[in-house]
């Protein structure tokens, strides 16, 4: 699909998004090895999150869906039944890496796989410590979807990540909820913690010290009812939408802002953001809040250590307010950038360059200077919907009217893109 996005005179109103989309996944996935029924509202509408409601169901599992509530009727740690054909998790690697920490200490054999693009993505960062589980798992040139998984018994592990990704720790944590005795992941920066909170909501023993996540196996989850904030990695596009345009004021409502993904609003409000936060509570161990953000003539900024796992999501639209900020923006060791639905260090910088802005790509990130113009242009989200959604803000910017091919590809997390974004630039 096509469309058509003509420069913006100011955004202005207020707003209200769909909910968090990793959130969703893992209520999806915990409330079914729960026991009874769980009641989310606000789950995501985007595309991913229902490829796991699918995969639920295929497992066994008992779901119903009301606009954006749903109920999940949980079977226990033991209830989950052998899928008759492949799981399906369309574009999702937030569905594959995290469900298969759960397929794996099945007692049955299972498939899963995706798209074409989740088929092109490797996958030995959640086999390599679910085969020192006692996993048994075979992939595609032993690294990429669809995986195919033979269910057994595992054992605890002490793993270290070799790198940040809160997927594959959610992944080893899910399965070590299987084991007899405990089960813990280290990390070398904090990642975010949705699957701690989640689990201790659920009734799971977790403890976090420093950067070691501990969760004791075999534990009673029980359902609940739970409340899904709005994605804040979908608020990122507004939030810079509403910075480049001059005359913008724009609320969004009930935004999570967990300190591990509120790292966003800390870089903004560094590079000279004008944002406030009138508004904040908490709900299932998730602080949710209302976030005011206004025009301003922003400074620039180094994204670098752990700064890039905590803003991994939110690079792609960050690089165009880099690009028309003071100083610039220069991204370092954001390798994963690289292995998402596209390698997204090339498809943020060739998109830039389309539009006339000087970006120069590295092995790990990306050196973008400041004070450039945006000129009209044909730009390609390549299948990717954060590269989708980033340049439907860079065309408001631009200086005449832009198109963006693949513009479809936004649906993957938030169906509602293109009608929120008309609302508020109307």
């Amino acid at each position: 699909m096509q469309r058509r996005i003509s420069p913006a005179s100011r955004l202005n109103g207020t707003i209200t998004l769909p909910g968090d989309k990793s959130i969703s996944h893992r209520y999806a996935m915990i409330a079914s090895l729960a026991e009874g029924d769980s009641r989310i509202s606000n789950y995501s509408t985007g595309a991913d999150c229902h490829s796991t409601l699918e995969c639920m169901r295929a497992l066994g599992i008992e779901i119903e869906e009301e606009g954006t509530s749903v109920t999940i009727h949980g079977r226990g740690l033991d209830g989950l039944r052998g899928p008759a054909a492949d799981l399906y998790a369309g574009n999702s690697g937030s569905t594959i890496r995290m469900l298969t920490g759960i397929l794996a200490a099945q007692r049955f054999r299972s498939r899963i796989g995706g798209d074409e693009s989740l088929s092109r993505r490797p996958m030995q960062r959640i086999m390599k410590p679910l085969t020192q589980m006692g996993a048994h798992i075979r992939a595609a040139e032993d690294k990429y979807p669809p995986l195919e998984i033979e269910g057994s018994p595992l054992r605890p592990i002490d793993y270290t990540l070799p790198v940040a990704s809160a997927q594959v720790k959610s992944c080893v944590l899910f399965a070590g909820l299987f084991v007899e005795g405990e089960t813990s992941v280290t990390e070398p920066v904090r990642s975010r913690d949705h699957t701690e909170i989640a689990l201790r909501e659920f009734g799971a023993d977790v403890t976090v010290r420093r950067q070691q996540i501990t969760v004791a196996g075999r534990p009673i989850l029980t359902g609940r009812d739970l409340i899904v904030p709005s994605d804040i990695s979908s608020a990122a596009f507004f939030l810079v939408a509403a910075l480049l345009i001059p005359g913008s004021r724009l609320t969004i409502r009930g935004v999570g802002l967990n300190p591990t993904r509120s790292a966003l609003l800390d870089f903004l409000a560094g590079m000279g953001a004008r944002i406030r936060i009138p508004e904040l509570e908490s709900h299932n161990g998730e602080l949710i809040g209302e976030i005011v953000v206004e025009y301003s003539q922003v400074r620039g900024g180094l994204i670098e250590g752990a700064l890039s796992a905590a803003l991994i999501d939110e690079i792609p639209v960050l690089a165009v307010l880099g690009a028309a900020s003071e100083e610039g923006l220069t991204v370092r060791d954001a390798a994963e950038l690289r292995v998402k639905e596209t390698d997204r260090v090339q498809t943020i910088v060739e998109n830039l360059r389309r539009l006339g802005v000087q970006a120069e790509a590295t092995p790990d990130g990306m050196v973008i200077p400041g004070r450039q113009r945006f000129g009209a242009a044909r730009l390609d989200s390549y299948g990717d919907h954060r590269i989708a959604m980033a340049f439907a803000v860079a065309a408001l910017r631009a200086d005449s009217d832009s198109v963006i091919d693949g513009a479809e590809a936004a649906s993957v997390s938030f169906p509602e893109f293109w009608n929120t974004l008309a609302a508020c630039t109307g």
